[in-house]
């Protein structure tokens, strides 16, 4: 396949998965539970691994400084990897939920696959601890992260980049309709 070929290929993909794939009642349902978090003096917690660590960290800066939703993220090098030796990589996510999680946050989880244990086991943590729990997965339609949800935004895609792509825009719309404006003065 030549090069342009290559790229109509893959915008078209990622343009029907965007007006395919109706997500409009999810995205109104996270709205719903993270004004309530806020309402209730709660956080948002977003976790993800690799390039969905990086949609983490974007999306908890957005819901803070323009959505005026207190958020947080655990992509600090020094506390995964402190965390992750003392308890485990499968574990520190959810260690980390016991010393920053309460009751009434939100856990925002954010995989492609939806199987890394870490995430897996956060999900189990937050269902155990009245955290309400949102996720962005891919791959297997039944995967462990996106059947523990309260709100899942599933993508029918094993493409790691394409996932990634739409999970950012299904999140920044979340922000976006919290903030009620599609553009908006960042100072």
């Amino acid at each position: 396949m030549d090069d342009i070929s290559f790229l109509s290929n893959y915008y078209t993909k990622c343009s029907d998965f965007l007006l395919q794939t109706d997500v409009t009642q999810k995205v109104i349902d996270a709205k719903r539970i993270i004004l309530q978090t806020k309402r209730n003096s709660k956080k948002i917690i977003f976790v993800g691994n690799g390039a969905s660590a990086s949609i983490a960290n974007h999306a908890s800066l957005d819901f803070t400084k323009q959505g005026k939703v207190k958020s947080v993220n655990f992509n600090e090098s020094a506390f995964i990897t402190a965390f992750s030796n003392d308890y485990g990589y499968e574990n520190w996510v959810s260690k980390a939920l016991e010393c920053y999680g309460e009751q009434g946050d939100t856990l925002i989880l954010i995989s492609c696959s939806g199987t890394s244990s870490n995430l897996v086991n956060a999900a189990k943590y937050a269902n155990e601890n009245g955290i309400n729990l949102i996720t962005f997965t891919g791959f297997s339609s039944n995967n462990p992260v996106k059947t523990a949800g309260d709100v899942n935004f599933w993508l029918d895609s094993k493409a790691y980049n394409i996932i990634e792509g739409i999970h950012q825009i299904w999140l920044m719309s979340v922000c976006d309709l919290i903030i009620g404006r599609q553009e908006y003065s960042v100072s």
